[in-house]
C-alpha cells in the first residue's frame, strides 16, 4: 500500500520531476534498473547520483558507496513526495548548482568542505536514513 501511495504521489504532485526522470530513465534504457523501496534505481556510468521523482540514478553496483549514495537520492525522492512542484526549484535548482558551478566544485575541493554542507544535500541523506534506516553518504 505504501509503494502504491508512493507511485501515486509522485506521479501527480510530483508530475514534472517524474516526467524528467522518465525522459533521462529513457535515454539509459540499456543500464541496469531494479525497485529501490518503491523508486526505480537505474545504475549508469557516473560516480554520483540523481533523483528525479520517482526516478533514482546511482552509481553502478560496485562503485564505491553506491548503496549510501542510493539512500541519499531516496531522500531526494522524498523531499519531492513533500515540496511537489516546487521540488525543481528549491531542490533541483539548488542541487544542480551546488554540485555543477566551477565556483562550488573549486570551493568544496579547495576548502574540504563536504558535499552535504548544502541544506538540500544534508536534509535528503537525513530523510533516507530517517525513512530506510539505512546509512545515506555524507561526503
Amino acid at each position: 500500500m505504501k509503494r502504491i501511495l508512493f507511485t501515486l504521489v509522485q506521479c501527480t504532485w510530483g508530475i514534472f520531476q517524474t516526467l524528467l526522470g522518465f525522459v533521462i530513465f529513457l535515454l539509459h534504457s540499456k543500464c541496469p534498473h531494479k525497485i529501490y523501496r518503491g523508486a526505480i534505481d537505474t545504475q549508469w556510468g557516473p560516480k554520483g547520483g540523481m533523483s528525479l521523482g520517482l526516478f533514482i540514478f546511482t552509481p553502478v553496483e560496485d562503485a564505491p558507496n553506491n548503496e549510501k549514495v542510493r539512500v541519499h537520492e531516496y531522500g531526494h525522492c522524498i523531499q519531492s513526495l513533500l515540496l511537489g512542484p516546487l521540488y525543481l526549484i528549491i531542490v533541483g535548482a539548488v542541487s544542480y548548482t551546488w554540485a555543477n558551478l566551477p565556483y562550488f566544485r573549486k570551493l568544496r575541493k579547495e576548502k574540504g568542505i563536504p558535499y552535504t554542507a548544502c541544506f538540500v544535500e544534508s536534509w535528503a541523506s537525513k530523510w533516507g536514513e530517517l525513512v530506510t534506516g539505512e546509512e545515506a553518504i555524507w561526503h
